[in-house]
């Protein structure tokens, strides 16, 4: 992929959230300019967006348990809402697919896309380890938790903070990430 390809992508790609998040229908936005073009099909498309939800959860797991070092499945059940308010319009097209998926190839992607979100959720709550076999029932449970006191806003517009950027994204966060506070408990 080239440099211009991958920019083009990243720009498609924020354009599909973005009218996912206005129109909260679950509908696969194929309607957006360059999307076809970019993406190809529905399910190249839907991986994408997949990708973007576990990196985005994954995210705010990881900033929850910055916050809330000893209660792991707190900060995960919070991050999984927090990543779900940010990316509702998202939510809704993975879980409409999941609900009917419009072929096997979709259905298949979207079941071990799944599976490694429980598997992440259970791990980082200190659960099951990611290997375990265990780890997906117990990161869908928490995820069911999640879900339970989950509730989405509705499709106005997205929130901002007051420099008009997104709400939750900041334009530096100073504070370090796992890897950057175990390396500050290390000698020099």
């Amino acid at each position: 992929m080239t440099w211009d390809a991958f920019h083009r992508r990243g720009e498609v790609l924020r354009a599909v959230v973005a009218q996912a998040d206005a129109r909260r229908d679950g509908a696969l936005p194929m309607d957006v300019p360059g999307v076809a073009e970019t993406f190809g099909d529905e399910v190249a498309l839907l991986g994408a967006l997949q990708l973007r939800w576990h990196t985005r959860l994954a995210g705010h797991v990881e900033r929850r348990l910055m916050d809330q070092p000893t209660d792991l499945e707190s900060a995960v059940l919070r991050g999984w809402r927090e990543a779900a308010a940010e990316l509702a319009g998202v939510r809704a097209i993975l879980d409409a697919c999941v609900e009917q998926p419009s072929s096997p190839a979709m259905r298949d992607m979207l079941g071990t896309a799944n599976r490694k979100d429980w598997a992440l959720m259970a791990a980082m709550a200190g659960q099951a380890s990611p290997g375990d076999a265990r780890a997906a029932a117990v990161g869908r449970e928490l995820e069911r938790r999640a879900r339970a006191a989950y509730r989405p806003r509705t499709a106005s517009a997205p929130r901002q903070d007051r420099a008009g950027r997104p709400a939750g994204r900041r334009r530096s966060d100073t504070r370090p990430n796992l890897i950057g506070r175990l390396l500050q408990h290390l000698p020099a």
